[in-house]
């Protein structure tokens, strides 16, 4: 491994997506090092409290600051359930954390009026509006907003059951297309299902893991800042 390569630390709190998004960084990013940090106790802390609690928020920071002081040159925040939290540590870490979903929600709103999030934790149903939210102000765009939970998907794709928990998702999303021009999926371990859904519903579906690591590359190349 060569040591002068410079490192991007991703942060996970829920093992099925290791694997899959490691892969595409690797692939996306290969002039890169890329560090893995996972503890999937933090998901299940969020989904029990409601949201993101003082403890792990806590763990997040120490987290970051460890990464950052091991040389890591960017830190990736791979979960949306947790997202906003990278505003409150930014302050702390002297090197840029970002949203995996940022990017995504940025295109989104830029482009569409009606957007809808479909998310198969409860908990990333609220950050991700309002990332929509935030980038509206921003780009001063007035955005609606439809949400849709595909209910026990989650459980499904821990236990395995791809199956179950693509089909949550194609139904929930059906659900609430008629009212969308774009259909964000709002965590990353969905991304799967971009293509698929597309292709059933006739419109746009954005997943956030390509457009994020193209947002790496361009922070790190110095084209542009975090957001």
């Amino acid at each position: 491994m060569d040591d002068t390569m410079k490192k991007i630390a991703a942060v996970y709190t829920g093992a099925a997506l290791l694997a899959p998004l490691s892969s595409l960084l690797h692939d996306m990013l290969p002039d890169y090092r890329i560090i893995n940090l996972l503890d999937d106790s933090l998901i299940g802390e969020v989904a029990r409290a409601g949201g993101a609690t003082l403890a792990v928020r806590r763990r997040l920071l120490a987290y970051y600051q460890a990464l950052s002081e091991d040389g890591a040159d960017l830190i990736l925040n791979t979960c949306s359930s947790i997202g906003e939290v990278v505003y409150e540590a930014r302050p702390f870490i002297p090197v840029p954390i970002v949203r995996i979903d940022d990017a995504m929600t940025r295109e989104a709103v830029s482009r569409y009026r009606r957007i809808g999030v479909v998310a198969t934790l409860s908990t990333t149903l609220e950050p991700t509006a309002n990332l929509v939210y935030r980038w509206a102000k921003r780009l001063d765009r007035t955005p609606v907003v439809v949400t849709g939970l595909a209910e026990g998907a989650f459980a499904s794709l821990n236990a395995g059951d791809t199956g179950g928990h693509d089909q949550g998702i194609l139904e929930t999303a059906r659900g609430i297309a008629g009212d969308c021009d774009v259909i964000l999926l709002a965590q990353a371990s969905m991304a799967r299902m971009e293509e698929q859904l597309a292709g059933a519903l006739g419109k746009p579906v954005f997943s956030s893991p390509r457009r994020a690591i193209e947002m790496v590359r361009s922070i790190l190349a110095g084209e542009t800042g975090e957001d």
